[in-house]
């Protein structure tokens, strides 16, 4: 199999091939470790040399034998090492799978290696001091966003046709954004956290994938969905198979357009002409879009983020087997580090209160409202070092509001705990992607993959490729 040729298709196509016995699994993974060590030269996306051998997984699911990556935070796998994109907290081997891994397992994923974060996934920029800052595929001189910087330019690149992904702010759709993916946040408790958790970032963390094409998230989504033993709760079960949803009638939607964000900081001309653009062929899709948005206090979401995220890094160094070292830890870490032994019941609690405000909010726009369509984030992929971890100048609270300028539109669905997909429906003049957020009321994965199909017909990005892409392998 030629490395041009692996990387043009999506996993569902490669799984296809397998079947027909056009390609055996054993050429498959040699040209996908081809692939990503010619990508990953270029990228800077993998947290560690890949495994000798995949991680065991069926031969006879979905996605029996298509090559992917899993996220330097987890899911865990048993006896695999994970840094969490840090140096402070050592190699750190998991003793058991997650629900998650049976699950990508179960589905026949050929899991290769760990993919590269931020320290702790708390930043929209891949650029760790342990591996050294992630490249964008698309110019190499910008970021792939973050937390999952490194599974989005693999993708992106060629490299493999899905990744794992998580987002516990918009770290699924922001980087999808950057790289010109498709980055689909499901709903809370629509993929299993167990048993490690009952609520990661107390329910504000959802774990899913970053992939090129809408059916692969479909498919995906079908292959994970569910709630696993002992789970807290779990999102309502589908009407049919989400692989069924892509490109079906929605029918005729109430959709709201937002292109100016909550905090007021301002939206890049060609980020908010994307956007607009998506809105137009909704329209003429024969939806009714009208300009509107959730009536909310920004403080009030950043309030609703902060402390949970402070209570979560203390919760890190506690299962950790050795206290870190603070001066192998980032600026913010540290920063963070010192204030969880500030952080109170009552700063909680206020936060959990915010929260419900929140949703109470954000739930009551959608009786109104099918979708609500925003940008992913403001600015086009930042310059390397825009947002700077390393650092002790800020607060924790201040460095949130730093993030959340850059990415503005995706926290609140965290909290709300609701659906939200970034679409490549757009291009700057400069060729970077311009991702376009759409969000659906709780449990309504189908509704976002019967709306990103009609785009990917009508809008499609299939056909744009990065520079730093194997596809343009001679």
């Amino acid at each position: 199999m030629e490395l041009h040729e692996y990387a043009r298709y999506d996993a569902v196509g490669l799984h296809d091939l397998i079947t027909t016995g056009e390609v055996t699994v054993e050429e498959v993974e040699a040209t996908a470790r081809t692939a990503l060590a010619e990508a990953n030269a270029h990228v800077n996306g993998l947290a560690m040399p890949l495994f000798d051998a995949p991680l065991s997984h069926s031969g006879d699911g979905p996605f029996a034998g298509v090559p992917f990556l899993i996220k330097d935070a987890g899911p865990m796998a048993e006896g695999v090492p994970f840094f969490m994109g840090s140096r402070g907290l050592g190699n750190v081997p998991a003793r058991h799978d997650t629900e998650l891994m049976r699950r990508f397992r179960g589905a026949g994923l050929a899991t290769l290696g760990l993919t590269a974060m931020p320290e702790l996934g708390l930043n929209f920029a891949t650029e760790p001091v342990r591996t050294g800052a992630v490249r964008n595929p698309w110019n190499p001189e910008r970021g792939a966003g973050g937390s999952s910087g490194g599974a989005a330019a693999l993708v992106a690149a060629g490299a493999v046709p899905l990744a794992h992904a998580s987002d516990s702010g918009g770290s699924i759709r922001v980087p999808a954004s950057c790289c010109g993916l498709v980055g689909l946040m499901p709903s809370r408790g629509r993929t299993s956290c167990g048993p490690n958790l009952g609520e990661p970032i107390f329910g504000l963390s959802y774990d899913f994938a970053v992939t090129r094409t809408v059916r692969d998230a479909a498919r995906l989504l079908d292959a994970l969905r569910g709630p696993g033993v002992g789970d807290k709760y779990t999102a309502p079960p589908p009407g049919r198979p989400f692989a069924d949803e892509p490109g079906a009638d929605p029918g005729r939607l109430r959709i709201a357009l937002m292109t100016r964000p909550w905090s007021e900081v301002p939206v890049d001309a060609e980020v908010a002409a994307a956007t607009t653009r998506a809105a137009h062929l909704l329209e003429e899709q024969g939806h009714h879009v009208e300009e509107a948005r959730p009536a909310l206090d920004w403080d009030m979401v950043i309030e609703a983020m902060v402390a949970p995220h402070i209570a979560f890094l203390a919760g890190v160094f506690r299962h950790v087997p050795r206290p870190p070292d603070p001066a192998l830890l980032e600026g913010m870490t540290r920063r963070m580090f010192q204030e969880t032994a500030t952080l109170t019941v009552l700063d909680l609690m206020a936060a959990f209160d915010a929260q419900n405000r929140i949703s109470r909010a954000v739930g009551g726009f959608f009786t109104t409202y099918d979708l609500l369509v925003t940008p992913t984030v403001a600015r086009l992929p930042l310059p390397h070092g825009t947002l700077r971890y390393d650092t002790p100048d800020h607060t924790v609270a201040g460095w949130v509001r730093s993030v959340f300028d850059y990415g503005p539109f995706t926290a609140v669905f965290n909290i709300t705990g609701q659906p939200a997909i970034s679409l490549p429906l757009g291009q700057s003049a400069d060729g970077l992607p311009i991702g376009v957020q759409i969000v659906a009321a709780y449990g309504r994965e189908d509704l976002l993959l019967r709306v990103a199909g009609r785009f990917e017909q009508t809008a499609p990005w299939r056909a744009r490729v990065p520079p730093l892409s194997c596809v343009r392998a001679a």
